[in-house]
């Protein structure tokens, strides 16, 4: 009976034994199958954005800053007088400015190291098959011609420093509708261009607004006329592909009384192992009773250093909207401002970043209110994984005028680890008691009991996390039409890949 009774017991160990072999077994194959995903994944979106074309332009300057590289530029594009005048001002202006001496530091950027001007072999075109292969493929590879063929009115795709390619819906054109890239605007335009260009951002605004000044190039043009409301958007995307170089598009917008539109821009670039860096200009002219939506989602490559000028001038009854998605480069300082001028001007800023390791994300928005009853919103959400930085930084100004004005801001941010950083730095600057102003900040990590509940559910540990952090950018997500919405959470799912803990 003993040695009966220890058989048994042998018996039960090994089955138990055998019961825990299979549990791990499964584990290891669920791990395993979780690891292919992963690695599909990342194989199938990572390559939509940092494939590299192989270096085919037909023009460079050399590496650096002079006044013969400025005027080379100029003369490349055949421009007026009053350009190269303004280019070379503009470069004065940069030899004297500092470097910032606030926000993340750029010390590893050196302009005797980047190339200002990369002329790709084409000029820009209005027939999609006349543009060359290798542009082709990489624009239908990040999918701007079905983008533009299913919802939008016209398209501009820049690649490197031009407008490779431009077209606008007939119907637009014949409400008088003007979209085209800043060159041709400059000489077909020249009459507003040149009361407009750089006056909303002087090149006097900073050093990197002065370097733009010297070196613009590409970018967009839109003036949309009394009255006209756009169905569909525009989208200009913008594809930096030269290692080592700059790209400094001039995008000019301006609205017309009683008119709305909505601008969407992208941006990506292919990684290398050297700085590139952006420093492109944004003017936004809303006249009386419009509106415009201006959309934006960055995914430069984490070697760039991004250090974009945006600015919105808003006249009486107007709105401008800014939704703003930053999920690249090394080091971004990027704050969209709007300025109410007139009496019930409203402006709403919507944006997200995502900050990974190696990444300093410094962003947020400047509003100042310079006439009464105007109003401004100002919601933002930041995430940081793996010793990434997010600083959120903020300016509102109600000047003495502004009386009745109202502003709410909200900063919520997430950090997905200990290592991470999440910053914020509001300003408000009030100059009259007769406004009403709120600011409210929240930071936090993803709670364990979140995770474990939706654990519960069926989800992995990683999958419960990417739902949360799907959930906390839907409020951002859900502003921008579907095809951006669904843009935003394939980066989120590639910036998510292999977070644990």
């Amino acid at each position: 009976m003993e040695g009966n009774r220890m058989e048994k017991t042998g018996n039960l160990k090994n089955t138990g034994n055998h019961t825990d072999q299979m549990a791990k077994d499964r584990k290891a194959r669920e791990a395993e199958k979780l690891e292919r995903q992963k690695a599909m994944l990342e194989e199938a979106d990572r390559e939509r954005f940092d494939f590299r074309d192989k270096d085919q332009s037909s023009f460079k300057t050399e590496k650096g800053l002079t006044s013969e590289i400025v005027t080379e530029i100029s003369k490349m594009k055949n421009e007026p007088d009053w350009m190269l005048q303004h280019r070379l001002r503009s470069l004065e202006i940069y030899n004297r400015l500092p470097m910032p001496d606030w926000g993340p530091s750029l010390d590893e950027l050196h302009m005797d190291d980047i190339v200002a001007y990369v002329k790709p072999n084409t000029n820009m075109k209005s027939d999609w098959n006349q543009v060359p292969g290798y542009i082709k493929d990489t624009f239908e590879r990040l999918g701007i011609p079905q983008a533009e063929q299913k919802s939008l009115a016209g398209v501009g795709a820049q690649y490197d420093s031009e407008v490779v390619y431009h077209n606008i819906r007939d119907e637009l054109s014949k409400q008088g509708v003007i979209y085209t890239d800043m060159e041709t605007a400059v000489r077909e335009h020249e009459d507003m261009v040149r009361k407009l260009f750089m006056k909303l951002v002087p090149p006097e605004e900073h050093k990197f607004v002065a370097l733009h000044g010297a070196v613009w190039s590409g970018g967009s043009f839109v003036y949309v006329p009394e009255g006209v409301h756009l169905e569909f958007p525009l989208q200009s995307y913008f594809r930096l592909n030269a290692a080592g170089a700059g790209q400094f598009e001039h995008t000019l917008i301006v609205v017309d009384k009683g008119a709305s539109a909505h601008f969407i821009e992208g941006c990506s670039a292919p990684g290398y192992n050297m700085l590139n860096l952006h420093a492109g200009c944004v003017e936004l002219y809303v006249r009386e009773g419009a509106t415009l939506r201006y959309s934006t989602i960055e995914n430069w490559s984490k070697n760039m250093m991004n250090l974009n000028t945006k600015r919105a001038v808003v006249e009486k009854n107007g709105t401008i909207e800014w939704i703003s998605g930053t999920f690249g480069s090394h080091v971004t300082m990027l704050y969209p401002s709007s300025i109410l001028k007139g009496e019930e001007a409203r402006s709403t800023f919507t944006g997200i970043s995502f900050s990974g390791k190696g990444q300093n994300l410094d962003t947020g928005t400047k509003v100042v209110h310079a006439a009464p009853n105007t109003y401004s919103t100002i919601h933002s959400r930041s995430i940081s994984k793996d010793g990434g930085i997010a600083v959120y930084r903020s300016t509102v100004d109600i000047l003495p005028q502004a009386v009745g004005s109202k502003s709410s801001a909200v900063c919520e941010s997430l950090m997905m680890d200990s290592a991470s950083r999440s910053d914020t730095i509001p300003s408000l600057n009030i100059r009259t008691d007769a406004s009403d102003v709120g600011h409210e900040a929240k930071v936090g990590r993803i709670s364990d009991e979140s995770v474990f509940y939706l654990m519960t559910r069926g989800l992995t540990e990683q999958e419960a996390r990417a739902m949360i952090v799907r959930g906390f950018v839907e409020p951002i997500s859900r502003e921008l039409p579907l095809e951006y919405a669904v843009e935003m959470n394939r980066l989120i799912n590639i910036e998510l890949d292999g977070t644990i803990g």
